[in-house]
């Protein structure tokens, strides 16, 4: 009587890819990556195609009339970015991602990769987004501003007091990024506010430098016509899990994702809650699939630490091969 031996066991892989957000864009964004790669001017052919307007020639910083700085452009520049870069990790690495989560705008880049929605329907959303985001503005003006160095229940209460305080002013956490580090968004009034307390305790605030306060309750009249466009979007189950930024967690029913991602809007990003979730799953590894690397600093920042790699840079894919070879 002969035994056969069994089939070896294929473990799951522990890696997550991540995807940036916008502040990650910069004019000549994955110019080196194109040289190399045809992947990447194909995908930014299909976006351009669905946008009707040269997608590349934004991000290169040639067209003649949109800007990258513009938040209806920098959208879909970031997300089509994203997607080109992980078409290359999936032909060049073959990358089998246990989890996907993005930051902000870059949860629609999550979702795309996981088959939710397709390029063309996710660039024309995001490109709606920026659009509806600078809409709610028109008539008023928002600020952003990172606070160090204080916990997150010492921001939120910060962000209450001043509104108790201030019947004009709206301010409220927008990201949990990392400990010590959130960002609020808000009506200048309340941002203004806000800062000043937070100075008083002896901690650093920043101004960013946006267009347009996302995360926050000004955001509602975005977050409702969003809401509307997604009902001409079709939704597919996820063929990889993805982590929303509104509660952390994975959502598979199509309905509850899109939900999620209504909601992500006018919600604070719980970016330090994902991390923490990857944490808990025995993530080993992260890969930032995007321009920039915003996500790969603040992973250093986190309570749970799990190391990251971004493709900022096409030099940094042999570096990203390696360590998946000894993952």
């Amino acid at each position: 009587m002969t035994t056969q031996t069994p089939a070896p066991t294929t473990l799951p892989p522990r890696y997550a890819v991540i995807f940036p957000g916008q502040g990650s864009q910069s004019v000549g964004m994955l110019a080196d990556w194109a040289e190399q790669y045809p992947q990447v001017r194909q995908t930014f052919q299909i976006a351009s195609d669905a946008l009707g307007f040269d997608l590349w020639a934004v991000c290169q910083g040639t067209h003649p009339e949109f800007s990258l700085d513009d938040t209806a452009y920098t959208q879909p520049a970031l997300l089509t970015a994203s997607m080109a870069i992980w078409q290359v990790l999936r032909d060049e690495l073959n990358i089998e991602s246990a989890y996907l989560a993005g930051h902000s705008l870059g949860e629609y880049s999550a979702l795309c990769a996981a088959g939710v929605f397709s390029l063309a329907d996710a660039v024309r959303l995001v490109h709606h987004r920026g659009q509806y985001m600078s809409a709610a503005m028109e008539n008023q003006s928002g600020k952003m501003a990172a606070v160090l160095g204080l916990e997150d229940e010492q921001v939120s209460l910060i962000c209450e007091e001043v509104e108790s305080q201030n019947a004009d002013a709206i301010v409220s956490p927008a990201n949990f990024n990392a400990v010590g580090q959130i960002v609020i968004a808000g009506n200048e009034v309340g941002v203004d506010k806000a800062v000043e307390q937070a100075t008083a305790l002896g901690k650093r605030a920043v101004p960013l430098n946006v267009s347009v306060p996302s995360h926050c309750r000004l955001m509602q009249p975005a977050s409702d016509k969003l809401a509307a466009e997604f009902a001409n979007v079709t939704f597919n189950a996820p063929t990889i899990p993805v982590i929303q930024n509104r509660h952390a967690r994975v959502e598979a029913d199509s309905d509850a994702i899109k939900q999620a991602l209504i909601e992500q809007l006018s919600l604070p990003v719980l970016w330090s809650a994902t991390e923490n979730r990857l944490a808990d799953k025995h993530i080993k590894l992260q890969i930032e699939c995007g321009s920039g690397n915003v996500l790969t600093n603040l992973a250093k920042r986190q309570a749970q630490k799990v190391p990251a790699l971004a493709t900022d840079k096409v030099a940094k894919l042999d570096e990203i091969r390696q360590a998946l070879q000894g993952e």
